[in-house]
């Protein structure tokens, strides 16, 4: 997963169509049209991986965009992460099995930590686990309930149950387009031999570069993306 940097774009779906929340707020989000177009648009410019979000699903604790998804996986060939919603073994093995690479953990991970190795015995990298943090403590349920879980601490014990990944999303500056923090990122890399997949707060090239210089294996670009600060060919250059 992720042998070099790379610059994945987020198509993150609610009611069917590809949003950008602001803060992991919900109802805040701008619309950027249908998830399959966007998919094939970042394909067309380069994308060796794309990252889908069911928003609906983080909150409701759901697969309410299943079938828009499921579309878009059908309508790619690069590699595809997907959260939101995903709180079974079994949602999880319908999407690996559906050809999702690795699927997104993040309130079930939680809730249930044995999942992650029960799925990681079957599937060693197909499993992520999404630690969203704001105000520096694991926040689960779409972003709106703390855990008390330091993001590093967490971190070191999902590597230790088979994880092949950590996503980690800066919530508070998610969708703003006012930069990026290191330092999360960097402590995160320090905790853990598994990759480190940074999220949240890019607005410029510099911030993509930023990240790869904390070591982080890849960052997720969405906002930035689809309101054109920069382009994904840019981004990969840079």
């Amino acid at each position: 997963m992720f042998p070099e940097f790379e610059v994945v774009p987020a198509v993150d779906v609610q009611d069917g169509r590809v949003v950008q929340l602001v803060g992991g707020e919900r109802d805040t989000g701008r619309e950027y049209g249908d998830p399959v177009e966007a998919a094939r648009r970042w394909v067309e410019a380069g994308a060796r991986t794309l990252h889908l979000v069911d928003l609906d699903g983080a909150f409701e604790g759901e697969r309410v965009n299943a079938d828009a998804l499921a579309a878009v996986v059908d309508a790619v060939d690069v590699d595809v992460q997907l959260g939101g919603g995903i709180r079974t073994a079994a949602d999880a093995r319908s999407l690996l099995e559906m050809g999702v690479d690795r699927v997104i953990l993040g309130t079930a991970a939680v809730e249930n930590p044995e999942l992650v190795g029960e799925l990681a015995a079957d599937y060693p990298e197909g499993v992520v686990v999404s630690l969203d943090a704001k105000g520096g403590e694991v926040v689960v349920a779409g972003w709106t309930e703390g855990t008390g879980l330091d993001p590093a601490e967490a971190a070191v014990r999902y590597e230790e149950l088979g994880a092949a990944g950590v996503l980690f999303t800066d919530v508070d500056v998610e969708g703003q387009l006012e930069g990026v923090r290191t330092e999360p990122v960097e402590r995160l890399v320090a905790a853990v031999d598994v990759p480190v997949v940074a999220s949240g707060g890019v607005a410029t090239l510099s911030d993509v570069r930023a990240l790869r210089e904390a070591d982080a294996a890849a960052v997720v670009v969405g906002t930035a993306l689809y309101e054109k600060r920069f382009t994904l060919r840019e981004a990969m250059d840079a």
